[in-house]
């Protein structure tokens, strides 16, 4: 579980805004029934309240403004630095220390979103080596025609040598504002929404070297999720089931403290080492080195350390999973949302799992056997009567991680904005957070798959 039970700065913010809300290829076993899915209705299509927009083409590139970047082509074409544009100081707020770097920035078009938006996500595939490290942005502007300023989504190194990874509180203009990973309009009930946005990407590199990051996929998920309590029920359309590594965080628990204070809090960077592996992602003896190799399964620990964030204090920052899985070859990683346990059965049919956020009571989820205020799980199937099958990291074992949740429980926690906690307060939900992890040249059927969800 993330966060020992304790709501996030992100969590805090987003019952703010959805209080308000109300107004406005891998082994696989046979499918049974393929799955509905929106890209075989147009206007579902277009009526999906999550708008997920990213830039990953040499032609998405071309269209950006750049400073002292330059595009690289290849078979994942993306951005590096060229001529500098410029040199600036960077004091690390986690360790005081500053530094002088050479910088460049790539500016995105403005993305006019399909649904105005009440939050936003970003989420970025990079490669960053030693002596280097980038930042990104968000600029929005509102349904009044007014800007918001530039926000920090992300300050972001694969190591932690050069800086510690990090997103940046205390950013809003009283009309929004950034809590760790997530842009949220801070009172839905007025109306004000977010009908567009650029992107901005610093990158940064050690003056007088030729070292570069590699950008090669940059975007953001936008949406306005109903509030609700409840969702509608879905319809069971698929049995099938993804084989898919099983790590516990359960058996981490005292390991490197300094993590989030060890492996009972590492829900997200497990969820996230099972879905690398699942798709061949393999750390080898050199990168595990550092890990006590009394320790099992070290890959866990690897990922709590290279997601970790040094502000929000956890390994759960959403969009630093996902850059975490995309240094891996092979794999490009993002943040979105998904409107449905049907969304969920179209990936699965096409081979590709997700990793789901929610929270819940030890009452609303059957044989989970805890409560949690914010978790991360995998999940990997359907069974025939279209129950979930997911790798639940809140295991004693490995080999209890495999579990088969209820589906009209699972897809309320899951998809859900509000709910009630223990003590009978309301609070927040995910709204259908997921991470989606996936090859970095999917096939026919992964592709027609991503795009049904809304990605591409």
């Amino acid at each position: 579980m993330s966060r020992a039970q304790q709501p996030s700065r992100r969590t805090v913010l987003a019952v703010a805004v959805a209080a308000a809300v109300a107004q406005g290829a891998a082994p696989a076993a046979a499918t049974v029934q393929r799955p509905a899915t929106d890209a075989d209705d147009p206007a579902s299509a277009q009526a999906r309240p999550i708008d997920y927009h990213a830039w990953t083409t040499q032609h998405d590139w071309r269209l950006g403004a750049a400073q002292g970047v330059r595009v690289v082509s290849g078979s994942r074409p993306g951005v590096v630095i060229g001529v500098p544009a410029g040199r600036s100081d960077y004091t690390d707020p986690h360790t005081g220390t500053t530094a002088t770097w050479e910088y460049a920035t790539w500016t995105a078009p403005v993305h006019r979103l399909t649904v105005p938006a009440t939050e936003v996500v970003a989420s970025w595939n990079a490669h960053t080596p030693q002596g280097t490290w980038l930042q990104v942005e968000l600029r929005g502007t509102y349904s009044d025609g007014t800007d918001t300023p530039w926000y920090v989504m992300g300050r972001w190194a694969a190591g932690d040598q050069d800086i510690k990874r990090t997103s940046v509180d205390g950013q809003g203009d009283g009309r929004s504002g950034v809590s760790t990973d997530t842009f949220a309009i801070a009172d839905a009930s007025t109306g004000l929404r977010l009908t567009s946005y650029r992107l901005r990407l610093t990158l940064y590199r050690r003056p007088g070297t030729r070292l570069t990051p590699t950008v090669w996929r940059v975007g953001a998920m936008g949406s306005a999720v109903p509030d609700r309590f409840t969702v509608p029920a879905s319809t069971p359309g698929l049995a099938q089931e993804l084989s898919v590594p099983r790590y516990s965080q359960e058996i981490h628990k005292g390991q490197y403290p300094q993590y989030d204070n060890g492996g009972e809090a590492w829900c997200s960077p497990t969820s996230s080492q099972m879905i690398v592996e699942y798709w061949g992602g393999r750390l080898t003896p050199g990168q595990l080195s550092w890990v006590d190799p009394s320790y099992a399964d070290p890959q866990v620990d690897n990922a709590a350390r290279f997601t970790y964030d040094y502000q929000y204090e956890g390994c759960g920052n959403w969009p630093f999973n996902a850059a975490y899985a995309a240094t891996f070859e092979g794999i490009q990683a993002v943040v979105t949302r998904l409107a449905s346990l049907t969304d969920l059965e179209t990936l699965i049919a096409a081979g590709i799992p997700a990793i789901t956020s929610q929270s819940f009571l030890k009452t609303e989820l059957t044989g989970a056997g805890y409560g949690t205020a914010g978790h991360l799980m995998t999940v990997i199937g359907f069974t025939a009567d279209g129950d979930v099958i997911a790798n639940d990291p809140a295991s004693a074992s490995d080999d209890a991680v495999r579990r088969v949740y209820l589906r009209r429980e699972f897809e309320n926690i899951w998809l859900r904005t509000k709910r009630y906690n223990a003590s009978g307060k309301v609070v927040s939900g995910s709204g259908g957070v997921c991470y989606l992890y996936f090859p970095a040249r999917p096939s026919p059927r992964q592709r027609k798959a991503l795009a049904a969800v809304g990605v591409r």
